[in-house]
């Protein structure tokens, strides 16, 4: 038996399975040290490359993941089986989303050349004014990795929350994504009016 591997129950799964390891799985020799664990720890055997298959890691396309793949990870991490995962998972009952009334600047309610002033901790500060098109540029920045002149997309300003800049463009670089304010979100914003 196959599972779609793009579930979220097996993004989860993943983040157990590293957690219980110490790290993120990110090249091979990591996936090589997990395989060593699991061999010692549960006399099983899966190759690294089934591995990379389940961490999105391997280049060949599979979408799909075996059960018994999923029970041996799921032992790894937890020590039950793939469905006492999923189950604990509904136990844990996280709330992974909510619906909330905040202040809020939206990309559709600007105009070219509207610049928006928010922050994050500990002492961030940026300035950015609105190009079209969701992107903007960064006009003043205090304290960031964001500097003058670089430029990000994002849709929506949520105090409170974190935003993520896609495309965000340094002179070094190019289409990277930047999360801003991770664990306390955005403690700063208005639109700056002239």
């Amino acid at each position: 038996m196959t599972i779609k591997s793009d579930i979220p129950q097996i993004y989860a799964l993943r983040e157990r399975v590293e957690k219980k390891l110490g790290k993120a799985l990110n090249i091979h020799a990591d996936f090589v040290e997990l395989v060593t664990l699991i061999e010692l720890e549960l006399r099983q055997h899966i190759s690294e490359s089934t591995l990379e298959r389940v961490w999105n890691y391997s280049t060949r396309g599979y979408d799909c993941v075996s059960l018994r793949t999923l029970n041996v990870l799921s032992q790894y991490a937890i020590g039950s089986d793939w469905k006492s995962f999923c189950s604990l998972l509904k136990i844990e009952n996280k709330i992974e989303s909510e619906v909330f009334n905040l202040e809020t600047i939206s990309t559709d309610d600007l105009n070219i050349d509207d610049r928006i002033r928010f922050g994050w901790l500990p002492d961030r500060i940026c300035i950015a004014r609105y190009l079209g098109d969701n992107r903007f540029i960064a006009e003043h920045c205090e304290n960031s990795t964001i500097k003058d002149g670089d430029t990000f997309s994002c849709h929506n300003f949520i105090l409170g929350k974190e935003i993520q800049m896609n495309n965000f463009c340094q002179q070094t670089s190019a289409g990277k994504i930047y999360i801003v304010g991770r664990e306390h979100g955005l403690t700063t914003l208005q639109i700056i009016e002239d």
